[in-house]
């Protein structure tokens, strides 16, 4: 039961932290700019600390559902998907993204090899977000099909939002449409994400046998 409680420590802490930090952090816009970018300027390393403990807590509900989902294609590759969700969060928050979208004030906008590798996780978390709640929707469901339901439409926006935020991103940058909502679309897409990873984590809690 301690590991399915990860799950649904790191789908409360980790978008609790963003919107905190966010909404208090000077020239930082929720609305503006990337999560990511809390990784850097001024209280950097609290999201680097958020991200890192975000995805060792989802890599240890991984290993809990692992434990108490019944054998099939679900309990092999909702775990690994989930795994590697926990495991680009982590490494997105070692790796810091580039300045970008006047974020850190003063900063010249660069793209480094540095900024390419925490792209690549940014694309894995949120992959990973958006595909373990389709692959399972039914082995999680209990004959439910509202919760089916909620799972696929759960995957299906943190997709739509996510592919919403990198398209208006290379808008703003480009200067078609400035300033554009492109971290409001992004946290969109991880509050969708992780709130479904947190009723995931209650549903298990109550449900799951004892021995889980």
């Amino acid at each position: 039961m301690t590991l399915l409680g990860c799950g649904i420590a790191a789908g409360v802490l980790v978008p609790a932290l963003i919107l905190i930090d966010g909404a208090t952090r000077p020239g930082y816009s929720l609305r503006h700019h990337g999560a990511s970018q809390l990784g850097t300027g001024e209280r950097g390393w609290l999201q680097t600390a958020n991200f890192v403990i975000g995805g060792l807590l989802l890599l240890a509900f991984a290993a809990g559902l692992r434990g108490i989902l019944p054998p099939g294609r679900a309990a092999t590759w909702g775990p690994i998907l989930l795994a590697g969700t926990g495991l680009a969060l982590a490494v997105a928050g070692i790796v810091p993204t580039d300045p970008a979208l006047g974020y850190p004030p003063g900063q010249p906008e660069v793209v480094t090899a540095t900024g390419r590798l925490h792209g690549l996780a940014g694309l894995a978390l949120f992959t990973g977000l958006a595909a373990t709640p389709f692959v399972l929707a039914q082995a999680l469901s209990g004959g439910s099909r509202r919760w089916a339901a909620y799972s696929r439409w759960s995957g299906a926006l943190v997709i739509t939002f996510a592919v919403a935020a990198g398209l208006v991103f290379r808008l703003d940058v480009q200067d078609v449409l400035r300033p554009a909502p492109a971290g409001l679309l992004e946290h969109a897409a991880l509050l969708a994400g992780f709130a479904w990873i947190t009723a995931v984590g209650v549903r298990l809690r109550r449900h799951a046998p004892a021995q889980a």
